[in-house]
This record gives C-alpha cells, sequence and structure tokens, in this order.
C-alpha cells in the first residue's frame, strides 16, 4: 500500500440534493400521467381498450426480440399485470439501448471511427495457429465487431490499486501531446487531487486533456461545478447523460467504462474508478479489492477509439465529427514487445444488438478445459451463463466464482447469492471475500487466456450500459492474474455445500421472485 500522503484541496460539492429533486420530479411526472390515464379511463371507456390492445402489442415486440429469456419475462409478466403502469415503466427502463436518437448518434460515430481500426489478420493467423480455441473469441472481436488483435503490445497486470495509481501517475508526468480520461465514477478528493495536481501543469506545458464522466456514477460525490471547475483549469470536460428533472428515456444506460489513455502510447483499463475507496483512502467496506491492466504499444489505439466514440457521440457532435482530425490521437507507435503475446481491448454499446461482454465470457468459459477462475462484485446472470458455468463444471472443468464478502449493496447482494444454488448443485465452486468488498472483474482460464475491465456478471454491465476490457492471450499477465485469484481464493470462504443443498420452499419463492426482478434493477 502506498504511504503517499496528500495535499488537502477544496472539493466540488456533490450532486445528492439533485439526485432527490430529479428522483421527485421523476415520481410526480409518473404520477401525473398514471392520473392522466386513469382519469381518462374513467370517462373515455375506450382507453382501456386501446391500453389492452397497446399492451398487448408492446408484450409481443418483447417476445420477439433477440434478447435472452430471463431480460424478457419480468417485463411481460408487470405488462400484462399492470399495464398502465408496466408500459410508462417499460418507457423509462425497457427502452434502454433502443431510443432512436442516441442510436443514430452513435451509428454515425461508429461508421467514421469503425475505419480506424486495424485489420491485424497476421496477428490472428499466428494465434489460430498456436491455440485454434481461443482464436475463435478473437475472431469475433476482430472480424464481426472491428476490435483489433495485436501481437506487438505488452500489458501488464495490477492486483493492488495503490501500484496501478502510482503508475498511472508515473507515466502522466511524461504525458506530451494528450491525455483522456473516461470513468464512471469521480470524487474530488486526495486520490483525484494527485491526477489533477498532473493535469494542471499538463494543461499549462501545452497537453491537451480530456476528462469524461458519468454523472449518475459521480453524483454522490461531486456536482455541475466539478466540470465547470475543470473546464476553468483548461480542461475539456464533459458529463455523460446529465440528470434531468423531465423525462429522460436513456437515463438508464450508463457511461461505466474505465479509461486513461497518454499519448496514445500508453493506456489503462480496470475496474476501478478514481474514488478515494478504492485506493483505500476510506474503507466502508472493508478491504477494497479491484484489478487493472497497462497497455504499451499499439492496442492503446483501440483504448483511444473507444474514448473517442462516447467522447464524440454523447453529445450532437456533427460539426465536430467532420472537423475532428482522428488521425492525430493515433501516432504510428514504434514499439517492441518485451514478450510475444496476443492483446485485445474491446468495448460493448448498448445501442447496437450485441452483447460483447457476455459473449466474451461465454466463449473463455465454453473453451475451457482446466480452469476457469471469476471474480464480480455482482452476480445476476442469465440462463445461457447458468448453463455454461454448469456445463463447464460437469465436463470437469474447475469453475470458481469470488464474489464479495462484505456487501455495498444489501438487496443486489440477496440477488447475487440467489443465483448460488443453481451454481453450486452442478459443480462450480463459490467463494466470498472475507477482507471486504471484492470490486474486481476478472475471468482468467487454463493459463492461455484473461479478462480484465469493467464488465460485472451482471445484466446492468452486459446489456444496458456502456463498458470496456481487456483480453489477452499467451502473456505473464494472465499468470498474474491467476496468482492474484488464488490469493482471493485463499482469504474467502467457500460456500458452495452450503448453497449446494435444497433450501427451504419458503426461502426458495424468495429467491425465484429476487431472481424475477434482478434483469429490472
Amino acid at each position: 500500500m502506498s504511504t503517499t500522503t496528500f495535499e488537502k484541496k477544496k472539493s466540488a460539492p456533490n450532486g445528492v440534493i439533485r439526485v432527490i429533486i430529479t428522483a421527485i420530479a421523476a415520481v410526480l411526472e409518473v404520477a401525473v400521467i398514471v392520473l392522466l390515464l386513469l382519469i381518462g379511463n374513467y370517462y373515455l371507456r375506450y382507453l382501456t381498450v386501446v391500453l389492452t390492445i397497446l399492451a398487448a402489442f408492446v408484450t409481443l415486440v418483447i417476445f420477439s426480440s433477440p434478447k435472452p429469456a430471463t431480460l424478457k419475462m419480468p417485463w411481460l409478466i408487470i405488462i400484462l399485470a399492470f399495464p398502465v403502469f408496466g408500459l410508462i415503466a417499460y418507457l423509462f427502463l425497457g427502452l434502454s439501448g433502443s431510443i432512436v436518437g442516441a442510436t443514430k448518434r452513435y451509428r454515425a460515430v461508429n461508421e467514421k471511427i469503425g475505419k480506424l481500426y486495424d485489420k491485424n489478420e497476421e496477428a490472428f493467423a499466428k494465434l489460430k495457429e498456436m491455440d485454434p480455441a481461443n482464436a475463435g473469441n478473437a475472431n469475433y472481436l476482430q472480424n464481426r465487431l472491428g476490435y483489433t488483435l495485436y501481437d506487438n503490445s505488452d500489458i501488464t497486470y495490477f492486483g493492488e490499486t495503490t501500484d496501478a495509481l502510482d503508475d498511472m501517475i508515473a507515466h502522466l508526468e511524461k504525458a506530451e501531446k494528450f491525455i483522456f480520461m473516461e470513468y464512471f465514477a469521480i470524487e474530488d478528493s486526495d486520490a483525484f487531487h494527485r491526477v489533477l495536481d498532473i493535469l494542471e501543469r499538463k494543461v499549462k506545458e501545452g497537453v491537451e486533456v480530456r476528462v469524461f464522466y458519468d454523472d449518475l456514477g459521480s453524483i454522490g460525490f461531486i456536482g455541475f461545478s466539478f466540470a465547470k471547475k475543470l473546464r476553468n483549469l483548461g480542461i475539456d470536460c464533459r458529463v455523460f447523460n446529465p440528470f434531468s428533472i423531465f423525462a429522460n428515456f436513456f437515463l438508464n444506460n450508463r457511461d461505466h467504462r474505465k479509461i486513461m489513455v497518454i499519448d496514445g502510447k500508453v493506456g489503462y483499463t480496470g475496474g476501478f474508478n478514481m474514488a478515494d475507496e478504492y485506493f483505500h483512502l476510506k474503507e466502508p467496506y472493508g478491504h477494497w479489492f479491484d484489478a487493472a491492466v497497462r497497455i504499451e504499444g499499439e492496442a492503446v489505439r483501440s483504448l483511444t477509439l473507444i474514448f473517442l466514440e462516447n467522447w464524440t457521440a454523447h453529445v450532437q457532435a456533427k460539426r465536430e465529427m467532420e472537423e475532428t482530425d482522428y488521425e492525430k490521437y493515433l501516432p504510428k507507435v514504434e514499439y517492441t514487445a518485451k514478450e510475444k503475446c496476443f492483446v485485445q481491448p474491446y468495448a460493448d454499446n448498448p445501442t447496437d444488438n450485441e452483447q460483447t461482454g457476455e459473449d466474451v465470457y461465454l466463449n473463455v468459459i465454453n473453451q475451457a478445459k482446466k480452469y476457469v477462475y471469476i471474480s464480480t462484485p455482482y452476480l445476476i446472470i442469465t440462463d445461457e451463463m447458468v448453463s455454461a458455468l454448469t456445463l463447464a463444471a460437469r465436463r470437469g472443468v474447475d469453475v470458481r466464482v469470488i464474489t464479495p464478502g462484505i456487501p455495498d449493496k444489501k438487496m443486489v447482494y440477496s440477488i447475487t447469492r440467489s443465483y448460488y444454488h443453481l451454481l453450486a448443485r452442478d459443480g462450480v465452486r463459490i467463494y466470498e471475500y472475507t477482507p471486504g468488498f471484492n470490486h474486481g472483474k476478472l475471468c482468467a482460464a487454463d493459463d492461455i487466456v484473461a479478462t480484465c475491465g469493467t464488465f460485472n456478471f451482471d445484466y446492468r454491465s452486459l446489456y444496458h450500459n456502456f463498458e470496456d476490457g481487456c483480453i489477452f492471450y499467451h502473456c505473464d499477465a494472465v499468470i498474474k492474474e491467476r496468482e492474484c485469484l488464488e490469493e482471493m481464493l485463499a482469504v474467502s470462504n467457500e460456500v458452495t455445500d452450503q448453497y449446494a443443498a435444497k433450501k427451504a420452499g419458503i426461502l426458495r419463492i424468495g429467491q425465484l421472485l429476487l431472481r424475477l426482478i434482478a434483469p429490472l434493477l
């Protein structure tokens, strides 16, 4: 753990009051809509017929959608049982990623930025010859989605967040051209102040600095004055999907990515945000575990493009797309890798029809022959994921899942535990991390392949949020990640036998109800 001390600075006030006002406004908006419908239903009998037809139409649309049954079933039940409430709730939450305006913006940006990804067929041919099974995952990401596979880059794994932050600080000091930062949560406090000190200096040196953060993720830490504060320092700052007192059908989609790019030569991603609790400066839930990776070499190009996608698409940016010279952020990197390995950064976007994060996890699990170790703060998964994990265990793969020992959200923790029996009864081993809250999003298999990024094993990460990650093959970082997971297992409490046994009827009913509402959270 770092022993660095921090100079105290005045922090921006958080946005909790704004959350309360927004929540009250949202409740009032819904109440008015429901009241108008009910009044109309009383005076206009035909409205009942209209609502019934509309509810039937929406249920058909939901039923025919390509989403998993576990995502569709709760909406079907709610809309059929409570047409008025169900339809309104579906407009706010169920249309996640389907909003026409947002979809058009992202498609326009992807059409332009997507052309800037390399096609590295030579690297793919090497991996396919060496490892045909896992080459399928690389093929899916590169040839279907456009995320390049690189064989001339290095990746370093950090199983301790303070080490990762110190490493970031060292590389930020070397920045000469640009710094891009995109985080779900930023807290205007000690950990971020270490970074901000450097950003202020770099702006004065002529370095272009961009900071992009999610409003919901940061709202408990900072308010709108934070963005203004950064802009006054010369930092270009944008806020993703701000809360508003007016209806926002895109509100359910959040930017959960964690990306830092320095000069297009060094990049970072992983599970931690720029907030004190991630670096043990505060410990509200015991020891907070998280992890990250540093990428060096040509693979940083993909992280840069992933950042530019969200940065550009989140605003009405037609002119910006036309005027921006993206190539200046994509330098030709002369780099000689320290080891022969394969690195592939990737991202997920809820406005398309791909569940990239879930598909990558499923491919890793389905190809595993010896072991699959998984770390996730939340375990709220589809039937397809349950089947993949249990089938792997039944064919003899050592499948282990590590969840938190101390929860940050008690209801979500209860839902997480409701999935234990489905997995444990078929041989998946379940562990709870006893030192505290496990926030790491990791998956490693067979000492061959591993992932590190922002994807939780839950519906919100895999279906609703903007996420990013990196998959790497035949790297020393794979071994480092597996060793880190083994260290976590050593201090975790195995609960497999406890949950493998049949539960009492009342408890099982309660778990079924929790899993029914899980896709709505």
